[in-house]
């Protein structure tokens, strides 16, 4: 970590009591900053806030009150806490600074960063990003919105290692000096409207990644996708390009069944474990980010027979009398559905549905037209989602109430060489609280099943 005075005997706030909250706290406690925490729960329900009251921090639970604002000079806030929130405004109007705990564990860290984002595909990129620089011994730590909190790692990072960050826009839209060495900008749709307001705000969180970077930092870039072309044009660091369309002078891209960079043969297309034919874009920006720090070919080719992905995104479970089943609960949007969908030459028997944030599903119809047999829904949408499959003229169109049950039907309207895909296309907070808990109850459901 940095020998840092910045933020010795400051007055910060730090606002969210999650994992992020409570290492900014213990972080800026290290630093010798005079800190108050706040939390909307009550302490006795927070074992967190005992802990950090044991240490002499001030803890104040139950509400947001104005008046924690006074003398503040800094506020370090969960990314979740949206902006609209009074203490949030008020902070606003004061010009006080408002950032996230990413801002600040870069701030006092030794290492390097890569900063990836995206609407869709941030983990898998991010995890195998990881593995390939791992694979030649560049001594990457991952951290981010996957789990790990930045505050934990970047205090024990040296010159030596290399922090590999996924990065929301709710964490990026908090920072202010924030530069990565390589930023990776996967792709941007509509999302987290309800968080930002406007799909413009939405996109100038996401070009936080890479607006302070200069002419000697890396932006590694989805060319595919006319938005990120667009947005990129802003950057000043060195563009590395990657397409799946189209072979380029620079960067990453596949021709033939062979993936390239900077025309230079890397690996054939027929040693990717990683299924989805959407997961090449997330290869090819991976193997750009690695091809930066030098690593080897031969370790790229090892990684990509081995790396399936992460768990809840297209995550392959089993197979049971010829039908695979496949968990992508992490499919909380349309886009990341359609993809899903797209993925399989097989027919499909697709089990989706949650929380109903109000929108249509007709954009999955083409989609569902030409790869869905069967579809199971289940949750707040799922009367749209099977009038959406009505349309789409999918024949069998069922509602169910629970996951075993969906997971029951979907295997009772299957035949031998089918896909039974859990991929919601929605947010699970209507019956589970996280994504993660749908996907293992899908996991577990399979399981059971008596066939």
């Amino acid at each position: 970590m940095k020998n840092t005075n910045k933020y010795k005997d400051k007055q910060i706030l730090v606002i969210g009591l999650a994992k992020s909250g409570y290492s900014a706290a213990m972080l800026l406690h290290q630093l010798g900053a005079t800190i108050i925490v706040n939390d909307i729960k009550p302490c006795e329900e927070n074992k967190r806030a005992e802990e950090l009251k044991r240490k002499g921090i001030d803890v104040v639970c139950g509400s947001h009150p104005l008046t924690l604002l006074e003398n503040i000079e800094l506020i370090v806030k969960n990314p979740g806490i949206r902006y609209d929130n009074p203490l949030i405004i008020e902070a606003e109007k004061r010009d006080i600074p408002i950032i996230t705990e990413v801002e600040l564990a870069w701030d006092v860290s030794e290492a390097e960063f890569i900063g990836i984002t995206g609407s869709n595909g941030k983990t898998t990129t991010t995890m195998l990003v990881t593995k390939l620089l791992q694979a030649d011994d560049k001594h990457p730590i991952e951290a981010g919105n996957i789990g790990t909190v930045v505050s934990d790692v970047a205090t024990k990072a040296t010159t030596k290692n290399v922090i590999v960050t996924e990065l929301s826009s709710f964490q990026l839209m908090g920072t202010l000096e924030f530069r990565p060495k390589v930023s990776v900008l996967l792709n941007i749709f509509d999302a987290h409207l309800d968080y930002h307001g406007t799909k413009e705000a939405y996109i100038k969180a996401k070009a936080k990644l890479f607006v302070n970077q200069s002419q000697s930092d890396f932006i590694v870039y989805n060319y595919d996708d006319e938005l990120v072309r667009s947005v990129v044009k802003k950057s000043h660091a060195i563009p590395i390009p990657f397409s799946r369309k189209k072979p380029l002078d620079r960067g990453a891209y596949i021709h033939g069944d062979a993936i390239y960079f900077n025309r230079e043969h890397v690996a054939s297309t027929d040693v990717i474990a990683l299924p989805g034919a959407h997961n090449l874009e997330n290869v090819l920006a991976a193997v750009a980010t690695a091809k930066l720090y030098g690593v080897r070919n031969d370790s790229i080719e090892r990684v990509l027979k081995t790396f399936q992905g992460a768990k809840h995104r297209l995550e392959y479970i089993t197979s049971l009398n010829s039908r695979k089943f496949f968990n992508d609960s992490k499919a909380t949007n349309i886009l990341a559905t359609e993809k899903a969908i797209r993925s399989f030459q097989e027919p499909v028997i697709l089990i989706a549905g949650g929380l109903d944030r109000g929108n249509g599903f007709d954009e999955l119809i083409p989609a569902l037209q030409k790869h869905v047999k069967s579809v199971i829904s289940l949750g707040e949408t799922a009367r749209k989602l099977q009038k959406t499959a009505q349309r789409a003229g999918v024949k069998q169109a069922e509602i169910v109430n629970t996951m075993e049950d969906a997971v029951a039907s979907a295997y009772e309207l299957s035949a031998a060489g089918d896909v039974i895909l859990l991929s919601p296309a929605c947010a699970s907070w209507d019956e589970y609280k996280t994504f993660e808990e749908r996907g293992d109850m899908f996991v577990n459901s399979v399981h059971k099943l008596k066939v």
